[in-house]
């Protein structure tokens, strides 16, 4: 099985190594393995866990609930109703931010607008 180094798995996943050390005292990912020279070894299961952690922060979802959904990943004989709740909650916070975003892009295009015809 393949062992990374927390460098190499830095450069893999795309995350940097101060972020995966956190994420490690966090207990967002398992302590990785050691070598003789007490160097982190990480293998693939770390490796996927963090490429998940990395791509639920790209859509916007906090530390609690990516924690809450590797939770729940663990269990999956619970049901569904926790993870339908963390999504519903998302959903809110990213409709929230198109509003905003929208707001800021009229703003910005009356600006434009205005601009055109010689004044602000």
């Amino acid at each position: 099985m393949p062992m990374w180094s927390i460098g190499e798995l830095s450069k893999r996943v795309g995350v940097k190594v101060p972020t995966i050390r956190y994420y490690e005292e966090t207990g967002l990912i398992e302590p990785p393995e050691r070598s003789s020279g007490n160097q982190r070894r990480y293998g693939r299961q770390a490796m996927e866990r963090l490429a998940f952690i990395r791509h639920a922060r790209d859509l916007g979802l906090g530390i609690d609930a990516i924690r809450s959904l590797i939770e729940l990943s663990g269990h999956p004989e619970k049901p569904c109703e926790a993870a339908d709740s963390i999504a519903r909650e998302h959903l809110i916070e990213v409709r929230e931010r198109i509003a905003r975003l929208q707001r800021l892009e009229h703003e910005l295009q009356r600006i434009v607008d205005s601009c055109d015809s010689g004044a602000v």
